[in-house]
């Protein structure tokens, strides 16, 4: 595939995302940038000294203009989130920088597809489109990709069935007020309240699922990881790179990424998750999954916490 990835930022996530997109073969072109010129340097020099064991490819540590003629550009720039601190205090910060990098950028690869992976990635990917002046449909938060693998996860360890077999969401904001859609979860075609019962029939047993601990789950083991280790960059990458070839492929795929809303359960003027329909042309549209009621509130809560940053910050 000919195709061409810049990245924005050479810390661990940035850094990771060069490096496994090295190994595969969405690009063969790869530009990484940061401040920082030593450590990109470095990292593009390790990264490129193990491409002998693939086809060739391009890496390089390079500046803005560099970017030309990206067909995605991904953005990771910020200051990490410190253990104990919440996304939304690193809010005004990393806007600052985003809105440091955003008119470079986009002078230099006006027509790329842009992934927002920064934190909070909701909040940058709302002031992104609001002072890129790029078409909405370029414009792509990572949003609750993340948040969805580790809700899958938990539910593959819970039930002992593969992740793959596992249809189940999260939605809002890439945080505190996330929320699983239960309605909308599927082990397979079946509910997964419903799954315990069928699951009798092969001589499995399960306890109930506690759905409150799952929420935590999902919620908490950013933090939980970052206490531990420092940082999180492995599994956000690869949802990055799942995205980017999502983004380069020949068809559309839905995922949960976000984005601006536009009336969509009641819902305007902020960047929040829901089932997203993405592909060659970026984002094609919200997919209206049926929530219940509840669900929708939810939506809202989460929404009106977006909102009430966003009321807070300097654009």
């Amino acid at each position: 595939m000919s195709s061409k990835i810049t990245i924005i930022g050479a810390g661990s996530v940035g850094a990771t995302i060069a490096y496994t997109l090295s190994g595969q073969d969405i690009a063969s072109e790869l530009v990484l940038i940061d401040i920082n010129k030593a450590k990109v340097e470095g990292e593009v020099m390790d990264i490129e000294q193990g491409t002998c064991f693939r086809d060739p490819i391009s890496i390089k540590a390079g500046e803005y203009e560099d970017a030309k003629d990206s067909d995605i550009v991904i953005i990771t720039s910020g200051i990490a989130r410190k253990p104990g601190q919440t996304r939304i205090e690193l809010t005004q910060t990393n806007v600052n920088i985003l809105k440091e990098i955003t008119p470079e950028i986009v002078k230099a690869a006006p027509n790329a597809l842009y992934i927002i992976v920064s934190n909070p990635v909701d909040i940058m990917t709302y002031v992104f489109t609001k002072i890129s002046g790029l078409p909405e449909n370029q414009i792509i938060g990572s949003g609750t990709i993340l948040d969805s693998a580790r809700l899958r996860c938990g539910l593959s360890d819970h039930f002992k069935v593969a992740q793959r077999n596992i249809h189940a969401y999260v939605y809002g904001e890439h945080g505190d007020t996330s929320f699983i859609p239960w309605s909308a979860a599927r082990i397979a075609g079946v509910n997964v309240d419903d799954y315990y019962e069928m699951a009798e029939h092969f001589g499995k047993h399960f306890e109930k699922l506690d759905k409150d601990e799952m929420l935590t789950y999902v919620q908490k083991s950013g933090g939980q990881i970052i206490s531990n280790k420092g940082a999180t960059f492995y599994a956000v990458t690869r949802g990055v790179c799942k995205l980017c070839g999502f983004l380069l492929s020949a068809s559309e795929s839905v995922t949960t990424v976000s984005s601006m809303m536009h009336g969509e359960y009641g819902i305007e003027d902020v960047c929040l998750s829901t089932l997203t329909l993405v592909g060659p042309n970026g984002i094609q549209g919200k997919l209206s999954m049926k929530l219940t009621d509840e669900e929708v509130a939810l939506l809202k809560k989460s929404a009106d916490a977006l909102k009430d940053v966003i009321a807070q910050i300097e654009l």
